[in-house]
């Protein structure tokens, strides 16, 4: 008898973790353009405006696909083919937005790959993680069938080569407008569920009691459309592989460069074009 219940005791066992090892599911989420760009100042005429914010809530306005289990996640653009001429203006391009690629998330060994392609090459960023300090509210609100809590979060905004951009907008408008101050840091604010009770979320973020199901910063919000949980096709969550392997503070260093050879490259060629 002892040895049927030590059989069947570890029976059990196995079954249960397999069935934490089988926990999975995939999450969608949208990003959507909210606020507007007042374009530095500059007299443009308002079908110009609207042309460009267009385009730029063309470039932005993305699908990207979560899948996860409970101790991994892989995040990654739910690639669609491109119109001819898009990929948004060029100043969007070139300030490097959306420097997420293939972004692989290992909250057990507190560690992050993110692949990425920038100026024609691909980078494999690999680093550890950093737990978000994240401020917990009492407000709720439903997202889909989930009842999802507030989170805040302050993080630090990259400013290179803000300033000179803005100095590019500001070309041509009203010079009497005081120059806008750029920010230093930003309020990004989470919305979670206690249903799906794991720490992952969608790019970067991470580290709450329960999947992230929307993220809301300034001018846009990211928020999950759908979940399928437990699905029939298992799908491997693995990082990726392809690049040249860095450090996130090494790579931070060469984007930079990188942008400061290219806003002396600008600055160069709008004086060469002053001077004809």
């Amino acid at each position: 008898m002892k040895n049927i219940f030590l059989a069947i005791f570890t029976l059990v066992c196995i079954m249960h973790t397999g069935t934490a090892q089988d926990f999975q599911g995939k999450a969608i989420y949208e990003t959507k353009v909210t606020g507007t760009q007042d374009f530095g100042g500059r007299d443009m005429p308002e079908a110009r405006k609207k042309e460009i914010m267009e385009r730029m809530k063309s470039a932005m306005e993305k699908t990207y696909i979560l899948t996860f289990n409970r101790t991994e996640s892989y995040y990654v653009e739910d690639e669609k083919l491109e119109a001819p001429g898009g990929g948004g203006p060029g100043w969007l391009r070139f300030m490097g937005s959306g420097t997420t690629g293939k972004y692989y998330k290992n909250i057990k060994d507190q560690t992050y790959t993110n692949q990425i392609e920038m100026y024609s090459k691909n980078f494999l960023i690999k680093d550890e993680l950093k737990k978000p300090d994240w401020k917990m509210g009492s407000e709720t609100k439903k997202i889909g069938n989930y009842t999802a809590y507030k989170a805040t979060l302050t993080t630090p905004i990259d400013t290179t080569g803000m300033g000179a951009m803005s100095k590019m907008f500001r070309r041509g408008g009203n010079a009497n407008r005081p120059e806008r101050k750029i920010p230093t840091e930003k309020t990004v604010v989470a919305w979670y569920t206690l249903d799906i009770p794991i720490s992952q979320g969608p790019a970067e973020y991470w580290g709450l009691p329960g999947l992230i199901l929307e993220v809301e910063q300034e001018n846009s919000t990211l928020v999950c459309s759908k979940i399928i949980m437990n699905a029939e096709d298992v799908v491997e969550v693995k990082a990726p592989e392809k690049g040249k392997d860095i450090n996130q503070a090494d790579f931070d260093a060469l984007m930079i460069k990188k942008r400061q050879e290219m806003m002396q490259n600008f600055q160069q060629r709008g004086r060469g074009g002053r001077g004809r």
